[in-house]
């Protein structure tokens, strides 16, 4: 086996369990929260959630900053990963051990965060930095990004019936794996020769970066939003278990997972604008169906048909950041994409939790999956203003 290859095993590898780590906690959150000592079930878990996506947005620019200047990825992601993993596990040893209010919680929580997204991030990056195709690299990501939540969705529903704090203590030990495991891979980060405020500059001197920095975020907030609303919403309109839950988010997650490797390979042949802008549109429509599925049955279907859609969009958007962005600012570019996306996150579990206190969650679906479509609608003009087909690397 070559050695890219090899290594885009392993990168791909760590991408699944940090988001193996993070997911473990969605299915069970409601119970998590009240063992955490909150008082209430929505406004607790939504802030829980956000808390930590918080920390994402802090410091995940940082973290590429960083890693373009001194010209190195892997120890920072060996800090981040290790780092995070303390931050699980002092959040049940605080509440339960020292009787730690939720609130002092939170603050745990997001440096939690702000030290996780360290490892996320740099991670992608790195499989930005391998040769062989962007959207190769970045479907092999997605790839790893959906088997990790797919996967994460049942097992976490299953821990959160042990024991409601047992996700946690489980995803401190796989950010610990990540840790040990960084240090197997190459380093192959392009040195920036320029300072940072420079490589600022640069980015700010790629205006296109603007389209797939939205897409992240829109594609993030109906992440988001499935996460704490979809959960709730399918144990309380369709009385399902935790572990029911989480095989309902994993109908997403596992299409989601099992195209993108494809599906990337294919926006490497055909261009990013048709996946991205379809797959985009389609995608909101799809949103908008599990939220008015009569049955549990056929929101299940729903479910499946918004992975795949996703599983279109999501290789192209990743690839068409390194499409846009010079070698050296690489981790900037891919730090100001996931900050956008965390920040979509983040706005997925507000946005929801307020629709869904105000009016219901029928509109909080509406809202979701209308915001998608009107995202995709905006941007075919700075599709075709920036020239973004003909800013492709494409493969033979």
């Amino acid at each position: 086996m070559e050695s890219n290859d090899r290594d885009r095993i392993l990168l791909a590898g760590l991408l699944f369990t940090v988001l193996l780590s993070q997911v473990l906690i969605y299915p069970g959150i409601a119970g998590l929260v009240d063992a955490l000592g909150a008082e209430t079930e929505l406004d607790a878990s939504m802030w829980f959630l956000a808390s930590e996506f918080m920390g994402y947005i802090a410091l995940v620019t940082l973290w590429g900053l960083a890693s373009d200047r001194i010209g190195r990825r892997r120890p920072l992601i060996v800090i981040g990963a290790v780092g995070g993993a303390i931050g699980y596990a002092l959040v049940p040893l605080l509440a339960v051990g020292w009787g730690v209010t939720f609130d002092a919680l939170l603050v745990i929580r997001f440096t939690q965060g702000a030290l996780t997204i360290g490892a996320f991030s740099l991670a992608m990056t790195m499989l930005m930095d391998l040769p062989g195709g962007h959207g190769r690299n970045m479907g092999a990501a997605g790839i790893a990004i959906g088997l990790g939540t797919g996967l994460g969705a049942p097992l976490g529903g299953i821990l959160s019936t042990i024991d409601p704090i047992a996700p946690m203590l489980a995803a401190s030990g796989l950010l610990l794996l990540v840790g040990i495991g960084t240090v197997t891979v190459a380093d192959r980060t392009p040195r920036a020769t320029e300072s940072i405020m420079a490589t600022i500059g640069g980015i700010r001197r790629t205006p296109a970066l603007v389209l797939p920095y939205a897409f992240g975020l829109i594609d993030r907030l109906t992440a988001g939003f499935f996460a704490l609303i979809g959960t709730l919403y399918f144990q309380a309109e369709f009385g399902l278990t935790y572990f029911e839950t989480g095989i309902m988010l994993s109908l997403f997650f596992f299409p989601f997972a099992m195209f993108q490797y494809p599906l990337g390979m294919l926006s490497d042949r055909i261009g990013r604008t048709v996946p991205v802008l379809l797959g985009s549109g389609l995608y909101g429509i799809g949103v908008i169906g599990v939220g008015i599925a009569p049955r549990v049955e056929l929101a299940g279907l729903a479910m499946i048909a918004v992975g795949i859609l996703g599983a279109l969009m999501a290789p192209a958007t990743m690839a068409l950041v390194t499409d846009l962005a010079p070698a050296t600012d690489r981790g900037t570019a891919m730090g100001g994409f996931n900050l956008f996306g965390s920040l979509g996150f983040l706005c997925g579990f507000l946005i929801g939790g307020t629709v869904v206190d105000r009016f219901d969650f029928l509109t909080a679906f509406l809202v979701a999956g209308g915001l998608e479509i009107l995202v995709a609608l905006v941007a075919i003009p700075l599709f075709i203003r920036f020239n973004i087909a003909t800013r492709v690397e494409r493969v033979s």
